[in-house]
């Protein structure tokens, strides 16, 4: 089932494999009553329907090598362009756990995972409360140096290998690690796409292995 969520300005983002991309744009004219252009640059495809709707790709690994607009539904170029053999990092990070990887063809081929216990916040008030956040934020910390251990140990010697970064979880965990500047070799290939997971562990990793080499198509409908 193809995962959707809402997006800002109105229209909704479907994850689609990529071996169903064609498919789902032949269905999109179908629901539009057809698509009269399509639309390729360096870093987007958009087809647009003909009353009105348009369906948008953001390029994965760009730059789309073919450009151009040609009439109805022409996607060859973006196809052939996802076709294309890559490798990628992965690194799903929350406050309770982290899991990260390297993936090709939608597999894992290394990986690590930790997990680490940090508590919720508590209701109690005064000194208690006080102790209690220190305390999680000391666990917190904790959990995000092993995981910045864990992408210098395993991501960023082999950062000449990947063709792009896939990142995952808890956006603000990972501005944390994105702020450590040993590490910004890894951060400098992150796709701007972060994947809403669950708690990491090795089951994510590997749906995130697959759901990384996916595309995202922005629909908008006619106003």
């Amino acid at each position: 089932m193809s995962r959707t969520r809402a997006v800002a300005g109105g229209g909704r983002a479907v994850e689609v494999p990529v071996d169903r991309v064609p498919g789902w744009f032949d269905r999109f004219g179908d629901r539009h009553q057809g698509v009269t252009h399509t639309t390729l640059t360096a870093d987007t495809v958009v087809c647009t329907a003909a009353d009105g709707a348009t369906a948008t790709i953001a390029v994965p690994f760009p730059p789309l090598p073919v450009t151009g607009e040609r009439s109805g539904v022409d996607i060859g170029p973006l196809v052939e362009h996802l076709a294309v053999p890559r490798r990628v990092g992965l690194l799903l990070v929350r406050l309770g756990g982290h899991s990260l990887g390297i993936a090709a063809a939608g597999e894992v081929l290394l990986s690590r995972t930790d997990r680490h216990l940090v508590h919720g916040r508590s209701a109690a008030g005064g000194w208690s409360q006080q102790r209690f956040a220190r305390r999680r934020e000391g666990q917190a910390r904790q959990a995000l140096e092993a995981a910045a251990k864990d992408v210098a140990e395993v991501l960023l010697p082999r950062v000449s290998e990947l063709d792009a970064v896939v990142l995952g979880g808890d956006r603000q965990a990972l501005d944390v690690l994105r702020a450590d500047r040993a590490l910004a070799p890894v951060f400098a290939l992150a796709q701007d796409r972060v994947l809403d997971v669950p708690e990491p562990r090795r089951s994510v990793l590997e749906d995130a292995a697959e759901r990384a080499f996916a595309v995202e198509v922005v629909v908008r409908d006619s106003r």
